[in-house]
C-alpha cells in the first residue's frame, strides 16, 4: 500500500528541519571554539621583553665584524689612499693606552623606570613635583635622576616617531575640537601627542601648506592672535618637537669640547668636528662623515681601538628608537676609519650594544664647567 502523501511531506519536513538546526548549532561551536582559542593565545602570549636583544648574543653574531673593524682601526695609517680627514703631512703617529672606568646601568633597574618615567599625555617639561616624584622613585633604583629625566626624553622621541601614523590618521577630528575652541595643548593631550606636532597637523588640515607652516612658525609674528597663542602655549608645553632647541645644542657642543680638551692634555692629536665640518663642505658641499673627535695618534680604550669618538649629552638607553638612530650614524664613521667610541655624558644601559664601538660614560672628565653652565642658565 502506498503511503499517503500527508504521512510522507511530514517525514520529510521533520528530518530536513533538524538538519538546518543542528548545522547552526555545529557552526555557532565552532565559531565560539575559535574565539576562546583566540583569547587563550592572547592571554598566554609572553609580553615583549623591555630593550633589545641580550648583548652576549650580539657580540658573538658580530665577532667577525668587531674583528675586521678593529684590524681597520689600526691599519688607517697604513692605507694607500689617505683617509677622509687626515692632513697630507701628517706626522708618525703615536700610540696611546687609556684604562676607562665605566659603570653601565643594569637593564632591570632601565626598564622598571621606563614604566615611571611616562605618562600619557605628558611630553612637555616636568613640574617641580614630578621632578621630585622621580627623584624618590630611583632612590630604589641603580638610576639617577638625570639618567631616568634622560630615558624620559628617549622614549618620548620614539612614542612620537612610533605614533605620527596614528596621530595623523586623527587631524579631522583635532581640527574639528580646535574650531569648538579646545585648545591644541588639551587636544595633544586628549589624543595623546607632542602638542606642536598636533598644532602642524591641524594647521596643515586647513590646508597650510609645507612652506607656510614652516615659515609661520619660525616667525610667529605672522600669525593670526589665535594661531599665535596657540603655538606659544604648545611650544612651552613640548620639549619632543619644539622650534627652539637652542640650549640643548649649547650644552652638548660644551660637552664635546670638554672631552676633546682631555685627549688633548694626554697628549693625543686629533681633529675636531667644526674644522672638518668646514673642509668637507668646501671640497663635497656638504658634511658626510663628522665625528666630534678623529684621532690623529693610536688610541686603544679599556684594550680595544678607538679611531673615532662621538659625544652625546644623554644617557644611552636600551630603546629601539634611539639604538637604530644611533647605529645608523655610527656605522658611517666605522665604515671610513675602523672601530671607535662614544661617550655618554649621562651614561648608558648595560645591554646597549653597537658591533665595532666602545661604550663610555663621562666618568673621568671634569664637568664643572658644564654643571656651572647649567646653573647660570
Amino acid at each position: 500500500m502506498e503511503p499517503r502523501r500527508g504521512q510522507q511531506h511530514m517525514s520529510g519536513e521533520s528530518g530536513d528541519g533538524n538538519r538546518p538546526n543542528s548545522s547552526k548549532k555545529r557552526g555557532k561551536s565552532r565559531d565560539h571554539s575559535r574565539r576562546n582559542s583566540g583569547n587563550r593565545n592572547r592571554n598566554n602570549r609572553r609580553p615583549k621583553r623591555y630593550g633589545g636583544p641580550s648583548i652576549s648574543s650580539l657580540k658573538e653574531r658580530h665577532a667577525e665584524r668587531i674583528t675586521a673593524m678593529d684590524q681597520k682601526a689600526n691599519q688607517r695609517f697604513e692605507q694607500s689612499e689617505r683617509p677622509m680627514g687626515f692632513p697630507e703631512d701628517l706626522d708618525e703617529p703615536q700610540t696611546f693606552h687609556f684604562t676607562w672606568d665605566t659603570n653601565p646601568v643594569p637593564l632591570k633597574d632601565e626598564e622598571a623606570l621606563a614604566k615611571q618615567v611616562l605618562r600619557k599625555g605628558e611630553f612637555g617639561w616636568l613640574d617641580d613635583a614630578r621632578v621630585d616624584e622621580l627623584a624618590q622613585i630611583v632612590k630604589n633604583h641603580n638610576m639617577t635622576l638625570d639618567q631616568a629625566l634622560s630615558l624620559r626624553s628617549a622614549l618620548m622621541q620614539q612614542k612620537t616617531v612610533y605614533g605620527h601614523g596614528r596621530l595623523r590618521s586623527r587631524a579631522k577630528d583635532m581640527l574639528r575640537l580646535y574650531r569648538e575652541g579646545v585648545s591644541v595643548v588639551d587636544i595633544s593631550q586628549r589624543f595623546d601627542g607632542p602638542p606642536m606636532n598636533v598644532f602642524r597637523l591641524i594647521l596643515a588640515e586647513m590646508r597650510w601648506s609645507k612652506t607656510k607652516i614652516k615659515e609661520s612658525l619660525r616667525e610667529p609674528s605672522r600669525l593670526k592672535q589665535r594661531e599665535r597663542d596657540e603655538f606659544e602655549a604648545a611650544e612651552a608645553a613640548d620639549r619632543v618637537s619644539n622650534v627652539d632647541q637652542g640650549e640643548s645644542q649649547e650644552k652638548a657642543d660644551l660637552f664635546e669640547d670638554i672631552l676633546a680638551d682631555w685627549f688633548e692634555e694626554q697628549g693625543v692629536r686629533l681633529r675636531r668636528q667644526p674644522e672638518m665640518v668646514r673642509e668637507q663642505k668646501q671640497e663635497l658641499g656638504r658634511p658626510v662623515r663628522t665625528p666630534d673627535i678623529l684621532f690623529l695618534d693610536h688610541v686603544h680604550i679599556n684594550g680595544s681601538p678607538v679611531a673615532w669618538i662621538d659625544a652625546k649629552h644623554f644617557y644611552g638607553a636600551d630603546v629601539e628608537f634611539q639604538r637604530k638612530k644611533m647605529a645608523k650614524q655610527m656605522d658611517r664613521y666605522i665604515e671610513e676609519w675602523g672601530s671607535g667610541a662614544v661617550v655618554y655624558r649621562h651614561g648608558f644601559s648595560a645591554n646597549l650594544f653597537m658591533a665595532a664601538c666602545t661604550l663610555l660614560d663621562a666618568n673621568v672628565l671634569d664637568l664643572q664647567p658644564l654643571d656651572s653652565d647649567e646653573t647660570s642658565a
